[in-house]
């Protein structure tokens, strides 16, 4: 015999409790007991005051007696008394279903997943019906299907309903779960079955042991397979509309292959595509190898990378690429002198440059508008760059003019001030602003000279002409007109690259001097994406094929999370561990719970002391040594 809900002392000290409590109202029992009588002449006690005296002894011992047993047959059906062993009672199995991306693979005219669910499905038919069981869908996380459901059926529905997921499977992940959801619920713990390929992603050699309790029924997967790892492309450097492309393959079969790498370009829809590259590579058996291709495009688009022939896993043998279109600002330089403005405009073949006379402006110019020296009637409604405006038509309010004054620094808060650091020479004309710190780049002793006010449009106002003062021997110049046209456009200034990447953690390395404010990760539609930034190495999760954006600095990386993660080893269960569909104890089937019965009988021991001591007692009921008795009334008439 064996409590399942209370333990011997837990249930031995509520009864004592419930005993106490009740021995106690007997004893402490003072109340008045009613009396019928034909007149109080005869009732002589009644014209005396009560008296309180405790009592010494019980007046209804069989009715304590018969509440003390109800009371112990209600505890013994709340701590679920059993007979028998601990052993004997349900227990609470766990299967853990693989369904990582490998589970896709097709064995024959079957996909492993179909192999993996029909044997999760002959376990749970061998489970007793008594035990409880939870499924667990393991991938890269461990996500519980049910709880712990003693209705099988329930279980047999999310079996089937389990389908391929996109990572690798983190089998230590699955099974330390499962052993912690056995330890969070009290009762006996069953067995933690693993159904699926032991194909997992990269182990960590310091966890901890497999459970003792582990079964294991392992999916045969002898199948040749081969597919894309990663692909890369960035702009060239020196070109600005040619990419660069990288792409890297993987034989996860035994037996070296021979597969062709063709590119397709185009609109999304693929029907319209051109193919515009191709190669053939060898694969060598468990090996990697890697090629370069590079393409000719300004444009936006979709590169499908594709490997043929396909295999019996097709799902990592073709990547979605969307190129972003090259970013392109568009200048009109209003400038008498053209020529002073040329060599920074033709520096960036990001920019396309448009020079006329004062003349000739037109309020409606889109892109980035220069004004060299004059006011125009109508203030521009782009973003513009004021150099040298007449005092009384300056965007920004003029403080003073002043003469032959030296420059006193750059304010590095301001990002157009980045690396800006000479300041010995002499300014002969310039005009000081008045406007907040804020908004200053360069200063003389007098205010700012050099002001970027962030608005919609922006604006940027230069008290002097450099080209035409001191400064036009320095490297501030060309290096402060490239840091006002960052401020203003600085997708211009972005280097892009794409990378078509497996589903997963992504690692991601940066450039010095990058710190994680520095640093946005957002996915497709916007929402923010947790990242960890660490010596240059930026690490992500995504659980789901899609893109994300990477924005580091100046750096812009688009990710196409598409291709599948697969394993990088198999796991090899250790020799001591069960295997196979197991077949339990038919004895577990014949226990049945005395719980009811215990519940039904303390509850008709209490009903049947109320009827026969309880103060509205029915006469019937009332035991025969109280028929002696009998009202005054009648002693009286005899």
């Amino acid at each position: 015999m064996y409590f399942l809900n209370l333990s011997l002392l837990q249930m031995l000290t509520a009864f004592g409790a419930v005993s106490a409590v009740s021995v106690a109202l007997y004893l402490l029992d003072r109340s008045r007991r009613k009396q019928v009588v034909s007149t109080l002449r005869f009732w002589v006690a009644a014209e005396q005051p009560a008296v309180a005296a405790r009592r010494r002894h019980i007046n209804q011992p069989w009715s304590l007696i018969l509440q003390l047993v109800s009371m112990a047959l209600l505890i013994l059906a709340l701590a679920q008394m059993r007979f028998g062993a601990p052993a004997m009672a349900g227990r609470d199995h766990v299967i853990v279903l693989d369904t990582s991306a490998w589970m896709a693979a097709r064995s024959g005219n079957r996909s492993l997943m179909d192999i993996a669910r029909q044997s999760a499905r002959d376990y749970l038919r061998a489970v007793p019906a008594r035990d409880r069981v939870m499924l667990v869908r393991a991938d890269a996380l461990a996500t519980p299907a049910t709880p712990f459901e003693p209705d099988h059926r329930k279980v047999e529905a999310a079996i089937m309903a389990s389908q391929p997921g996109s990572t690798a499977l983190n089998l230590d992940q699955a099974l330390a779960f499962a052993r912690h959801a056995q330890g969070q619920e009290g009762r006996t713990a069953g067995e933690i079955a693993f159904v699926g390929t032991g194909r997992t992603a990269e182990r960590d050699p310091g966890m901890a042991s497999p459970p003792r309790n582990l079964r294991v029924l392992l999916v045969p997967d002898a199948i040749e397979n081969s597919g894309l790892r990663k692909v890369g492309m960035r702009r060239s450097a020196t070109e600005p509309d040619l990419w660069e492309i990288y792409v890297s393959a993987h034989n996860y079969g035994t037996r070296p292959r021979n597969v062709n790498l063709r590119l397709d370009y185009g609109p999304p829809n693929a029907d319209t595509r051109v193919p515009v590259a191709s190669q053939a590579i060898t694969l060598p058996p468990g090996g990697d190898a890697d090629t370069t291709f590079q393409f000719h495009t300004a444009a936006a688009g979709i590169l499908d990378v594709k490997m043929t022939p396909h295999d019996a896993f097709p799902a990592d043998d073709q990547a979605e690429l969307e190129i972003p279109a090259q970013p392109h600002l568009s200048v009109t330089v209003y400038s008498d002198q053209p020529d002073l403005l040329r060599p920074m405009l033709s520096a960036t073949p990001r920019l396309t440059a448009v020079y006329r006379k004062p003349s000739e402006y037109r309020p409606g110019d889109v892109g980035l508008v220069i004004l060299d020296r004059f006011t125009p009637p109508q203030r521009p409604t782009a973003d513009s760059i004021w150099i040298a405006p007449p005092a009384e038509g300056s965007p920004i309010p003029v403080k003073k003019t002043v003469e032959n004054v030296p420059f006193a620094h750059w304010d590095a808060g301001h990002p157009a001030a980045t690396g800006l650091r000479a300041k010995d020479f002499k300014l002969d004309k310039t005009l000081v602003f008045e406007t907040p710190a804020s908004d200053a780049v360069g200063e003389v002793d007098a205010g700012p000279v050099v002001v970027a006010r962030a608005g919609n449009p922006k604006i940027v106002v230069l008290g002097f002409h450099p080209a035409l003062s001191s400064m036009r021997y320095e490297l501030a110049w060309p290096l402060l007109f490239a840091n006002l046209l960052r401020w203003v456009s600085p997708e211009i200034f972005l280097r892009s690259e794409v990378g078509g990447a497996s589903v997963g953690a992504v690692k991601l390395q940066v450039e010095d001097g990058i710190a994680a404010k520095d640093v946005k990760v957002t996915t497709e539609d916007g929402s923010p994406v947790p990242f960890t930034l660490r010596d240059r190495t930026l690490n992500f999760f995504a659980g789901a094929p899609g893109s994300v954006r990477v924005l580091a600095g100046d750096h812009e990386y688009m990710y196409a999370l598409t291709l599948p993660q697969l394993w990088d080893s198999r796991w090899d269960p250790p020799a001591n561990t069960h295997r196979g569909i197991p077949r339990f104890n038919a004895v577990l089937e014949h226990v049945s719970d005395v719980w009811p019965w215990l519940a039904l009988l303390g509850g008709a021991g209490l009903l049947v002391e109320w009827m026969l001591y309880g103060r509205f007692r029915m006469a019937r009921f009332a035991p025969v040594g109280r028929a002696a008795t009998r009202p005054i009334a009648e002693e009286v008439r005899r």
